[in-house]
């Protein structure tokens, strides 16, 4: 094969030192005794137990007396229990009473892995040739718990990365807004979980509310029916179901003050309570030329994948929502940057093994999807799949795919789509284009290499990808070789 791939020396390794600060909760017999506890105390042991607290942890942590109180406020049903006021409490007792229920979370102290990259919005005060981009990662901490988080860097005109320095005031958003629901999408979407076996219709809960309803709303129409219908095994089922997919929508919003390597997408939900994996993030281009960034990811809550759709247009206020409609149930869903023939186009991988398109008027749901490739070679045997979105050239969509074959190894493909009609392939590499060295192939998941997204620059194509799913580099690839050789393939 006539590709020359460049292996760049930059590494994203796991850092241990970067933590945010969470919510700490056990049960409600432990919290009231704490509470007790500390209300108990003089306020001379007060002062010297917050001291002491904020010496150690202010540094580390953006607003920390402030995420302390918050956390305090988290505890009001215990304090109406108790019969205590919480508006009679000194804020030093507040914060202090907050700093017992809260720890420190290392994001990206088990892995670092699986990347996108996308251009920059920000593409000011650069030099000839370069160009600002956006890596997204999946972290991983303790118990496996995966978020999303973001590097910035410019490329040169040799496609050679500097990575903006990292800040160390790690934060989850500051602000969390639920989202609005349409009654008729909402139930098509309860019809389609997949443990979702009864023909009840949700209705019996959903029927004094308007045809949209916002989560307090659903809320307290849930409560309602607790209090006055006798609930059968299978309706406690539909209202829990229920209330799983309102929590699976919302909206994050960061602080201005925040650098993007500061910005953590931890797991909101209860769909993604164990891991946000793998989103393929992509610079998508309106009709009118406006620009927003999409990812599809896949929120796991220890049992169920729910396909997801994040959308931002600046990376400070996201938008998180599920992906609706019988396609929408497996892993590695990945957008086209641009609609084809009016359409919104996917590519999917609805049974695990092959790699489909599919294509919708609306970006929320999918309901069919066409077989475009199969595995063929020994190294792809067991599964393909896409490693993100396709990108345009004047050749065709490239893909980047994913092939899986002997002893598990996954090793990086190319495939070459027909611009008008990307069912029709022009050309599939018979060998591998990048499969994991010496170095790449020891980690935590041993002999992969994967990546969620590339792009095009100056002539190049740069593939940022993981390596054993532990920590994460990018390579160079002379672009025209490739079309060149997928041109060639057939």
């Amino acid at each position: 094969m006539q590709v020359t791939v460049t292996r760049k020396g930059s590494k994203f390794i796991p850092d241990t030192s970067r933590v945010i600060a969470r919510f700490l909760y056990t049960s409600d017999e432990r919290s009231k005794d704490i509470i007790r506890n500390v209300l108990a105390m003089s306020d001379s042991e007060v002062n010297t137990a917050l001291s002491q607290v904020l010496r150690g942890y202010s540094k580390r942590h953006r607003n920390i007396s402030q995420l302390f109180e918050t956390h305090f406020n988290k505890l009001d049903n215990l304090f109406k229990e108790l019969k205590i006021k919480q508006n009679k409490i000194n804020q030093s007792r507040k914060a202090l009473l907050g700093s017992y229920f809260t720890l420190e979370y290392s994001i990206e102290a088990a892995a670092f892995f699986n990347p996108s990259i996308v251009e920059d919005p920000d593409q000011s005060e650069l030099g000839t040739d370069e160009k600002r981009v956006i890596f997204s990662f999946r972290a991983t901490g303790e118990g496996h718990i995966s978020s999303i988080v973001f590097r910035s860097g410019i490329l040169d005109k040799n496609s050679n990365l500097t990575v903006e320095p990292v800040g160390t005031m790690l934060a989850e958003a500051e602000r969390i807004k639920r989202h609005t629901y349409n009654k008729r999408s909402f139930i098509k979407k309860l019809d389609e979980m997949s443990d979702f076996n009864n023909k009840i219709s949700p209705i019996f809960v959903l029927e004094n509310l308007g045809d949209s309803f916002t989560y307090g709303e659903l809320k307290r129409a849930v409560e309602e029916t607790r209090k006055t219908h006798d609930l059968t095994a299978n309706k406690r089922l539909i209202i829990n179901q229920m209330m799983w997919l309102a929590k699976s929508h919302y909206e994050l919003e960061f602080s201005l003050d925040s650098a993007i390597s500061e910005r953590v997408i931890f797991p909101t939900s209860e769909t993604e309570r164990n891991g946000i994996e793998d989103a393929r993030f992509v610079k998508f281009t309106e009709e009118n030329g406006e620009i927003t960034y999409y990812a599809t990811y896949t929120a796991y809550d220890g049992i169920t994948i729910l396909p997801k759709l994040l959308e931002t247009k600046n990376y400070y206020h996201f938008k998180s929502i599920p992906l609706h409609g019988e396609i929408a149930q497996n892993k590695g869903m990945a957008l086209f940057p641009r609609k084809i023939k009016g359409n919104y186009t996917m590519l999917c991988r609805i049974d695990g093994v092959n790699n489909y398109i599919a294509y919708s008027d609306d970006i929320n749901t999918w309901r069919e999807a066409k077989l475009i490739q199969k595995p063929k070679f020994p190294w792809d045997l067991v599964q393909v799949g896409n490693c993100g979105s396709p990108i345009e050239t004047e050749d065709g969509w490239l893909v980047i795919t994913h092939g899986v074959g002997p002893m598990r190894e996954y090793v990086l493909g190319a495939s070459l789509y027909e611009l008008d009609n990307p069912e029709k392939e022009i050309g599939r590499l018979k060998t591998p284009l990048l499969s994991p060295n010496a170095e790449e192939r020891e980690g935590y998941v041993p002999n992969v290499v994967y990546s969620c997204g590339s792009i095009i620059h100056n002539g190049n194509l740069i593939i940022p990808y993981g390596m054993s799913d532990c920590a994460s580099t990018y390579a160079s690839i002379n672009l025209k070789e490739l079309l060149n050789e997928l041109k060639n393939s057939k």
